[in-house]
């Protein structure tokens, strides 16, 4: 029997959105499975690149981002044509970094003159990304949506506060939104339903989770994206069944990392391949988590990215893959220099020397009594001998003497120390409890307090919208109560009409006769 592979099932699949028109025009999404689960369901539609180009010239870029476009950084438009012809992007994102209001807080006509420029120099989709400015954003994707009416462009990022006027004005000119919620499941859904419920088709609709960079948040997004696409996939979420895209380079480049140099960060390698490979490495995780479109910065890791994503889906080595090309000087770092001298010393613990027990003290001898005196011989009387005084107390004593006073000192300190810990420990509980008591009597007092007012208002609310309804059910009344006397009027004027004409209109059998009549005559 051969090894049959055991296959998920998927209630759902991510909707395919087509972006920009023409030959140029691109299709996202149509996954039927998880990213690259080519064996359990279809991805009919590769995982797009797309390159961002500013509205402006960079001042805060590394100069390994600058050197690849240091001859187009004042020229947005021939930018985006170089991004497309030169590096192969799918799709060129314009980022208005010239509007935002903490910087040069340029108008929506200067806007509108920039978007012009770089859509007449490509072929490509374009998005049109803004500075996260709820207010400022509004207004000038406002009037870029209206200026390019038919041309379908994708606008972001469409939040819960600017939903209204960014997702009306894009419905009625015919571009697609990107909605954008701050790393969370429940808002990113919730947008999207906003959005719905304002009219917008969900088929003009992707999904902006909000992209952190490489060590930066990066695991938080990734953990969130995966979310959705189980939501959307194995539990049917048509809310979360859209194209994701991640603004990648933005959080990549702005990164500590990224900018340090040789002489800032030794040990971190080259600065230009670093920054490279920290985008393509962030950019490779993103797609793992279900991406549908990357926004990237250097055509190197743009090149490493879409091989990866070739020989995912077409299936293929990388191991031909040309190693990064590079455009700065190439920078050595001798790590062994650097690194400390090693230390192959073994240092032995050193034990405590163990506490020496007192010797225990030693009792006097007794004393012995003296010999008779001998009887043969009479000598002549000794001289008397005093006994030997007393010796004094031994030091060890003293030693053992001090040593038991001062753990004793130790026991006292520490049952006392304990004590007032846990009187102390109950007087904090006791307080804590109290004040605990008291914030949730006040929470309770505030809460039922808000809660009379606001049956108050919603009696008021419902009383004078009962009162409304019964003076419009009156005038109602009243209206229709003259339209009927009308009526009667009108019913009653023709009824009388119609009386008199008849009245006055001869009958039939009159006629007959008046015509004999005049026959008759005639005949005459």
């Amino acid at each position: 029997m051969g090894f049959e592979m055991l296959k998920e099932t998927y209630a759902g699949g991510i909707s395919p959105i087509t972006i920009g028109k023409g030959d140029g025009a691109v299709t996202v999404g149509g996954e039927t499975c998880y990213p690259f689960y080519q064996f359990e369901g279809e991805m009919p539609n590769k995982p797009r690149i797309a390159m961002e180009v500013w509205d402006m010239a960079p001042d805060d870029w590394p100069e390994s981002a600058k050197a690849p476009f240091a001859d187009v950084l004042d020229d947005p438009a021939a930018w985006a044509k170089k991004c497309v012809a030169e590096c192969g992007a799918d799709i060129v994102v314009l980022q208005l970094k010239s509007t935002d209001p903490n910087g040069k807080d340029a108008g929506a006509d200067a806007a509108v003159a920039t978007v012009k420029k770089v859509l007449g120099a490509i072929n490509v989709p374009l998005v049109v990304w803004g500075t996260a400015n709820v207010q400022k954003d509004e207004e000038v994707l406002k009037k870029i949506s209206e200026a390019f009416d038919g041309e379908q462009l994708i606008l972001g990022p469409v939040e819960d506060k600017n939903h209204k006027g960014i997702g009306a004005s894009a419905m009625g000119f015919g571009h697609t939104v990107i909605s954008s919620s701050p790393i969370d499941v429940n808002l990113a859904k919730q947008i999207n339903i906003l959005l719905e419920n304002l009219g917008v088709p969900l088929n003009r609709v992707m999904i902006d989770p909000t992209t952190g960079g490489l060590g930066y948040g990066l695991e938080y997004s990734f953990s969130v994206m995966e979310r959705i696409r189980m939501a959307a996939l194995t539990q049917g979420d048509d809310k979360l069944q859209l194209p994701i895209i991640n603004n990648l380079a933005n959080e990549i480049w702005k990164s500590k990392e990224a900018k340090q140099s040789a002489e800032e960060a030794p040990t971190l390698g080259d600065p230009e391949k670093r920054a490279i490979l920290m985008e393509a490495v962030a950019a490779v995780t993103y797609l793992m988590a279900g991406s549908d479109i990357l926004i990237m910065r250097h055509p190197e890791s743009v090149r490493m990215v879409k091989a990866y994503i070739d020989a995912l889906t077409d299936g293929g080595s990388l191991a031909d893959l040309a190693p990064i090309h590079k455009n700065l000087p190439e920078v050595k770092v001798d790590l062994a220099a650097l690194a400390p001298a090693p230390d192959l010393t073994i240092k032995e613990e050193k034990k405590a020397a163990p506490v020496k027990k007192a010797a225990p003290e030693k009792k006097a001898a007794p004393k012995k009594e003296a010999a008779p005196p001998a009887a043969a011989k009479t000598p002549a009387p000794a001289p008397e001998t005093k006994p030997a005084p007393a010796p004094a107390a031994a030091p060890v004593a003293d030693a053992q003497a001090a040593a038991k006073a001062k753990i004793e000192a130790e026991v006292r300190a520490r049952i006392e120390a304990e004590m007032r810990t846990k009187v102390d420990s109950a007087t904090q509980a006791k307080i804590d409890a109290e004040a605990k008591e008291k914030a949730e009597a006040a929470a309770k007092a505030k809460a039922d307090q808000e809660a009379r007012a606001k049956a108050e208002a919603d009696a008021k609310i419902a009383a004078e919208a009962a009162a409304k309804i019964a003076a419009e059910v009156a005038r109602i009344r009243e209206k229709v109560t003259e339209e009927r006397a009308k009526q009667r009027k009108a019913l009653e004027a023709a009824r009388k009409k119609a009386a008199s004409e008849a009245a006055a209109e001869p009958s039939k059998l009159d006629a007959i006769l008046r015509y004999l009549d005049r026959v008759h005559r005639r005949a005459a």
